[in-house]
C-alpha cells in the first residue's frame, strides 16, 4: 500500500477549478478598480463646486485687498455652510503670509514653483483630525509690488465618500447577482461539454465480448479523437493478437494430429499378440521417429507463436549478426556430417565493424536457425555430388546495411513457389524431406520485426541444379538506426 497514494481526480472537477478560479480571484480585482473609479467620479464634479465657490469668494476678497472692508455677505455665508453632513472651512492670508480671516489651521499647499495669480489648485489635508478638500487660489496684491495673497476653501469629503459608496453599490451589487448565475452556467456548459465521453462509455459497455471493430471517431469532438484512436488501435492489436492465438491452438491441432495418431498405431501394432522381435524392434523405431517429429512440430509452433507474439514488445540490443550466425552453424555441423553436407560460412568476422544492428538476439538466432536447417533438410547429398551449404554475413564498415544469406546447390525452388514456401505448412510438391512447413513462415516473421527484406532467388542461376538462397537484408533507414 502506498503510503502517499493520490487521489483521484475529476475531469469535470478539474476543469470546473480551472474556469471558476480564475473568475473568484477576478472578484476583488474588481472591487478594487470599482472603489478606484467610483472614487475618481465622486472627486471630480465636488471639485469643480469647491473651485467655482473659491473664485466667487475671491471677488469679495480682491475687493478687500484694494481698501474696501471685507464683509461676508448672507448669500456668501449660505455657500460656506455648504451641506448639513459637510463643513467648510476658509483661510485669507496676506502677501506676507499673516491671517487676514478665517480658520488659521488650513494646510499650505506644496507649490515647488512661484504660484501663479488666478490658478486655483487642489490638494488633500486634514484639518482638526478631518479629511478635507483643499482649494488654493493666489490674489493679485492691492499694488503692482505687493506679493499675491492667499485665499484657500477646504471641505470634508463626506458628499463625496457617499457618492462613492452609492456608485460601488450600483456596479458591485449586479456583480455580485450575476456571479451565481455564472457559475451556473458554467456548470451547465461542462456538463454538455464532456457528454459525448459518457456516450462513448455507453457504446463501449453495451459491445458484445467478442465485438473488436473500431470505434467511430466521427462522431466525437476533435479532442477526443487522439483518444478514439488510441483505443481503435489498441483493438486492432488484441484482433491481431486473438486471430494469432486462433491460429496457433488450430495448426498446432491439425500438425499434431498425425504423428499422435502414428505414435498411437505404432504402440497398439507393438502391443499385438504374436508379435516378433523385430517388429517390436520395428514400432519402437517407427515410435521413435513420430515423437521426434512431434518434438520438432511443437518447437517450430512455439517458435512462430514467440515470434508473431512479440511485436513491439520486443526487447532489443546490439546483436552481432556475424557472431549469431557462426554459433548456429556450428550447432548444425554435426547434423550437417551426419547428411553428408559439406555446411560452411563464408563472411564477416565476429567482432568486425558493420555487422551489429538493433535487434533481439534470441529471435535472430533463431532466424538463421531455421534457414540452416531448412537448408540441410532439402539439400540432396550423394556420392559423386555432395550438398554444400553456405552461411554468410556482409556488412559495410559504417553498419548502415547488412546483409545475411544461406544458400545451397539443391534443386531449387521454382520462381511461381517462391511466395508460397513462406506461408504456413506449405510444402514443396515431390519432396520428401521431412519439415514441419513452418521453418519459412517463422523466418519471414522475423525479419519483419526486424525491418528485414527477404529475397529468394537461385543461388547458381542458369545450372543444375540451380540451388537457393535466400537473402536478408537489414536497413539502418528502416531500422530507425543511428
Amino acid at each position: 500500500m502506498k503510503l502517499f497514494q493520490r487521489a483521484q481526480r475529476s475531469l469535470f472537477g478539474e476543469i470546473l477549478d480551472w474556469m471558476l478560479t480564475p473568475l473568484l480571484l477576478l472578484v476583488p480585482v474588481s472591487i478594487g478598480v470599482t472603489w478606484l473609479v467610483a472614487q475618481g467620479i465622486a472627486n471630480a464634479p465636488f471639485d469643480r463646486t469647491l473651485e467655482y465657490n473659491v473664485r466667487a469668494l475671491a471677488k469679495l476678497v480682491d475687493a478687500t485687498l484694494r481698501g474696501e472692508s471685507f464683509v461676508l455677505t448672507p448669500s456668501v455665508r449660505e455657500i460656506l455652510r455648504a451641506h448639513d453632513a459637510d463643513h467648510v472651512y476658509f483661510q485669507l492670508q496676506d502677501g506676507d503670509g499673516r491671517l487676514l480671516a478665517g480658520e488659521p489651521d488650513l494646510p499650505h499647499p506644496n507649490t515647488e514653483d512661484l504660484p501663479t495669480p488666478g490658478v486655483v489648485y487642489l490638494h488633500n489635508g486634514d484639518i482638526h483630525g478631518q479629511p478635507v478638500r483643499v482649494a488654493s487660489l493666489w490674489i493679485a496684491g492691492g499694488t503692482p509690488e505687493a506679493p499675491p495673497a492667499l485665499l484657500q476653501l477646504a471641505e470634508t469629503r463626506e458628499k463625496q465618500s457617499v457618492l462613492a459608496t452609492e456608485i460601488i453599490k450600483g456596479v458591485l451589487l449586479p456583480q455580485f447577482a450575476i456571479l451565481p448565475l455564472a457559475v451556473l452556467l458554467i456548470w451547465l456548459a461542462l456538463v454538455r461539454g464532456i457528454k459525448p465521453l459518457s456516450v462513448i462509455e455507453a457504446r463501449i459497455r453495451e459491445r458484445r465480448p467478442g465485438d473488436l471493430s473500431p470505434l467511430d471517431e466521427s462522431s466525437v469532438p476533435l479532442e477526443v479523437v487522439p483518444l478514439v484512436l488510441s483505443v481503435n488501435e489498441l483493438l486492432n492489436k488484441l484482433n491481431d493478437s486473438i486471430g494469432t492465438q486462433k491460429r496457433f491452438l488450430a495448426d498446432a491441432a491439425h500438425q499434431l494430429k498425425t504423428p499422435l495418431a502414428g505414435l498411437r498405431m505404432q504402440a497398439d501394432l507393438a502391443q499385438r499378440e504374436g508379435a516378433n522381435a523385430d517388429e517390436l524392434k520395428q514400432s519402437l523405431k517407427q515410435i521413435g521417429r513420430a515423437s521426434v517429429r512431434a518434438t520438432h512440430t511443437v518447437n517450430q509452433l512455439l517458435s512462430l507463436a514467440r515470434a508473431e507474439g512479440s511485436g513491439a514488445a520486443v526487447a532489443r540490443q546490439p546483436c552481432d549478426l556475424a557472431r549469431l550466425t557462426i554459433e548456429v552453424v556450428r550447432e548444425a555441423v554435426p547434423r550437417a556430417i551426419e547428411k553428408r553436407i559439406d555446411l560452411g560460412y563464408d563472411g564477416a568476422e565476429a567482432g568486425a565493424p558493420g555487422v551489429v544492428l538493433e535487434g533481439n538476439p534470441t529471435l535472430l538466432k533463431e532466424l538463421v536457425r531455421n534457414l540452416v536447417d531448412n537448408a540441410i533438410n532439402y539439400t540432396p547429398s550423394a556420392p559423386g555430388r555432395p550438398g554444400v551449404i553456405t552461411a554468410r554475413v556482409l556488412g559495410d564498415p559504417f553498419g548502415r546495411i547488412i546483409v545475411l544469406q544461406v544458400e545451397d546447390n539443391g534443386p531449387g525452388i521454382a520462381e511461381n513457389e517462391r511466395e508460397l514456401v513462406f506461408e504456413p505448412f506449405y510444402r514443396v510438391l515431390g519432396n520428401e524431406a521431412d519439415g514441419s512447413g513452418l521453418g519459412l513462415p517463422i523466418v519471414l516473421e522475423i525479419a519483419r520485426q526486424h525491418y528485414a527484406t527477404v529475397v529468394l532467388e537461385d543461388a547458381r542461376p542458369g545450372q543444375q541444379p540451380p540451388g537457393a538462397r535466400f537473402s536478408l537484408r537489414f536497413d539502418a533507414n528502416e531500422r530507425g538506426q543511428a
